[in-house]
């Protein structure tokens, strides 16, 4: 079988279906995986407590959750309990709490709590005091939302699974049971095809379907990061109450000791780029600072952008095509990183359905990957790591040395940046980046020298 797209929801897929006993070939159009809207998120695992009830989103999250809690320890990947606040800013927001707590309730989240105005204040002392009200929802927890998919996908590799990377899917036909993809690497075949090519998701199935089902309609989030001391301001993740359009903007910790203020919403056009807007950006920190207005006295780290794959429909778009050889996945959003491993079962229950099966392999394994996050010890507390390389965000030589080797080696800087987080931190790269193209020369597909 082949997966088409390497983020995180193809990274999940390639697991499921490789420790289900398939030959898995995972193809990825660009240098490294994470390379689209994966790349770009608020590293939450969500509890799906506002989720629409009843939608494949709301099982997809509740599924994934439970799996991610249950393995993430085998493959060494943190998770930071912090639980969310949704909080009322307006009264016209606080006359929704009850009906936001029911929905939660709804959803299999029976734990929420409401809070008065000076509950909140006691748990969060930071917040501007003009809130009115909120509700607390204890079982959303802080991950590191680059090494999750890493570790999907390290895994499957481990269970024999193949990933070609700068892999296009450029058309194709099935002959008889077998898929013929034509790629910009040659021909693959497969008895079963599963497209998750995220933001290009409906281009995919046109290719090769002849027809999309849905168009994708790529909604950008801008996000400010906060130097490290600003993440003493919030013990929870901070939460608005939701539009119709999106969950609004989030203030948290992150996995990696920042802050993070995002993200926005705006539809656009373009597929590739997630461009920074000045004016934008201002807002985002205006709005920060009114939520937490001690945010006033700390530096900005970082600004970025990412875009997700919204489509006109507001649940996922997951499908069975192709007389069972051809299968969908699509409208993701920004619920792929909680929703990854739900929706890889689903897909997988969708493929034994229409008639596929495999030998599942006599015994698990699971390769850990390193930790770069705050919740465990950082390779530069054990000796013999060749010293610091990047001070700020405290990598090691080691830590480059094993990202540039093993059975999924960083092609690229960006796969680089997220498998470490080198150059991410406050001097973003200055002090490091001659010693980083030395270290990498022969190693990226374009070397740092050439970069745009």
């Amino acid at each position: 079988m082949v997966v088409i797209g390497g983020g995180v929801v193809g990274c999940a897929l390639a697991r499921r279906f490789a420790l289900e006993g398939a030959h898995v070939a995972l193809l990825e159009r660009a240098a490294d995986i994470l390379d689209g809207a994966s790349k770009g998120n608020s590293a939450i695992l969500h509890t799906g407590f506002d989720a629409p009830p009843g939608t494949l989103e709301a099982g997809c999250i509740a599924e994934g959750y439970r799996e991610y809690l249950d393995i993430h320890d085998r493959l060494g990947l943190p998770v930071i309990r912090s639980g969310a606040l949704v909080i009322a800013w307006t009264e016209e927001q606080a006359d929704r709490l009850p009906d936001l707590m029911a929905q939660a309730r709804e959803n299999g989240v029976a734990d929420v709590a409401p809070l008065t105005r000076s509950d909140t204040l006691a748990l969060e002392p930071n917040l501007a005091d003009s809130l009115k009200a909120s509700f607390r929802v204890p079982g959303e927890f802080l991950i590191d939302a680059w090494s999750a998919p890493l570790a999907y996908l390290l895994q499957a590799i481990e269970h024999g699974a193949e990933v070609l990377r700068r892999c296009e899917v450029r058309g194709g036909a099935r002959d008889g049971d077998v898929w013929r993809l034509e790629t910009s690497r040659g021909e693959v075949s497969a008895r079963l095809v599963i497209n998750a090519a995220g933001l290009r998701g409906d281009l995919v199935d046109e290719v090769l379907l002849g027809r999309r089902d849905f168009t994708i309609r790529p909604r950008k989030g801008q996000f400010i990061v906060y130097d490290k001391p600003a993440a003493a301001l919030a013990g929870h993740i901070l939460l608005p109450v939701p539009t119709a359009i999106t969950k609004g903007v989030v203030v948290c910790r992150t996995a990696w000791g920042n802050l993070l203020v995002g993200p926005t919403a705006e539809d656009q056009e373009d597929r590739e780029r997630a461009g920074l807007d000045h004016e934008t950006l201002e807002a985002l920190r205006a709005r920060g600072e009114e939520i937490l207005p001690a945010l006033q006295d700390h530096d900005i780290t970082a600004i970025y952008a990412g875009l997700r794959p919204a489509t006109e429909f507001k649940d996922y778009q997951i499908r069975l095509h192709d007389e069972g050889h051809y299968v969908t996945v699509g409208g993701i959003r920004s619920t792929g990183l909680s929703g990854a491993l739900g929706i890889a079962a689903h897909v997988l229950r969708m493929a034994r359905a229409a008639g596929h099966g495999w030998a599942p392999p006599a015994r698990t394994r699971w390769p850990k990957v390193p930790n770069i996050s705050t919740a465990a010890p950082r390779d530069c507390e054990s000796p013999g790591n060749g010293g610091m390389v990047c001070h700020c965000e405290q990598v090691t030589r080691r830590e480059i040395e094993r990202a540039l080797s093993g059975p999924l080696p960083a092609r690229s800087l960006a796969g680089l940046k997220r498998r470490t987080r080198v150059t991410m931190g406050r001097c973003q790269g200055f002090h490091c980046s001659g010693a980083l193209a030395q270290m990498t020369e022969g190693a990226f597909d374009t070397p740092m020298a050439q970069r745009d």
